[in-house]
């Protein structure tokens, strides 16, 4: 977590006095005083900074962060937002033998990342992405959508995290809701005309027509889809028609780091960038799911052709990958 911060400051130039917006997520682990608190202690950070500290909302919190983060930012003008996202799983292992809650034991890894984000004019120039959507799916109304991801004790009295059986369902239908706001904000219109033209032809004619599934890469040149498993990577790959260097990213981040929970879409973003596939004008889909239930999106425009950063998590390993994996 400091470490990424620490990184953060030197690679932007950027003094820690100069942020007046901090947002740090983390699920599981919330100690007192909280992980904001503990960086504006660190850093020195001013007093009349605006501090957010997101508690237990699961793998897409980063972009809830980022939301939050750019809400902030169009009544703050002129000043930094920093959002730190980041998971530690130490004081959550599951120490019992339930198979639903040995999983997480399994995925989950610690990691952490940090993003600096500005409304001031004149970083336009140095900035990497403009952040041009973000769209929020909560289907927490509906208890088994609630419950599928769920903190609980076993019968033995041992704290663990419980995935469903009915997991890849749930997260099939968040989807499936979050897209259908998501495309008409990216889609061309030829993809908008086709999906509807056949959601009519749908009602009409009942089930014997089945639904079209937008072509999501006429919309998008790199997807950041959430690590949390090879079968949400396998589903959404499937489901989306991508292609296997469409979620290589995801494949590989999910081989090199594990679930590392809301900061793996930076892990994978950071690869696309080591591998030198952003160009000017590029369009990057960050897709997430959590607890609660929860899709979240943010779709970001590549301003310049990036390069690799020096201090990236994959400089020391990115010619190895992508690696063969065995299905």
């Amino acid at each position: 977590m400091f470490g990424a911060l620490d990184t953060l400051f030197s690679t932007t130039g950027i003094k820690p006095k100069d942020i007046g917006i901090l947002v740090v997520n983390c699920s599981l682990f919330n100690p007192t005083p909280s992980l904001s608190s503990m960086m504006v202690n660190k850093y020195k950070l001013r007093g009349n900074i605006k501090s957010f500290n997101l508690g237990g909302m699961g793998c897409s919190a980063g972009v809830i962060a980022i939301d939050l983060a750019k809400d902030m930012l169009q009544v703050q003008r002129n000043t930094y937002a920093v959002v730190v996202s980041t998971e530690n799983i130490t004081q959550n292992w599951y120490f019992g033998n339930k198979k639903s809650m040995l999983i997480p034991n399994c995925l989950f890894r610690v990691g952490g990342s940090a993003v600096l984000l500005s409304n001031k004019s004149v970083d336009r120039s140095r900035a990497k992405y403009q952040l041009v959507h973000v769209v929020r799916t909560h289907r927490g109304s509906d208890d088994k959508a609630f419950r599928c991801v769920y903190q609980e004790q076993d019968d033995n009295g041992k704290t663990g995290v419980s995935l469903s059986k009915d997991l890849m369902a749930i997260a099939g239908g968040a989807l499936k809701t979050n897209i259908t706001t998501l495309g008409p904000l990216v889609l061309p219109i030829s993809e908008q005309l086709l999906f509807f033209c056949t959601l009519i032809a749908k009602k009409l004619f009942k089930k014997s027509i089945k639904p079209y599934i937008p072509d999501f890469k006429l919309a998008f040149d790199h997807f950041c889809i959430h690590a949390g498993g090879r079968a949400v990577i396998d589903e959404l790959e499937k489901n989306l028609q991508l292609s296997p260097t469409h979620v290589e990213a995801s494949r590989m981040t999910l081989h090199r780091f594990g679930n590392t929970s809301s900061s793996s879409i930076w892990y994978e973003l950071a690869y696309i960038e080591g591998k030198e596939r952003v160009r000017k004008g590029h369009r990057v889909w960050q897709i997430a799911f959590g607890s609660g239930f929860k899709c979240n999106s943010a779709v970001w425009k590549a301003l310049r052709t990036v390069k690799p950063a020096a201090h990236s998590p994959w400089s020391d390993c990115i010619d190895k990958y992508p690696v063969e994996l065995v299905m």
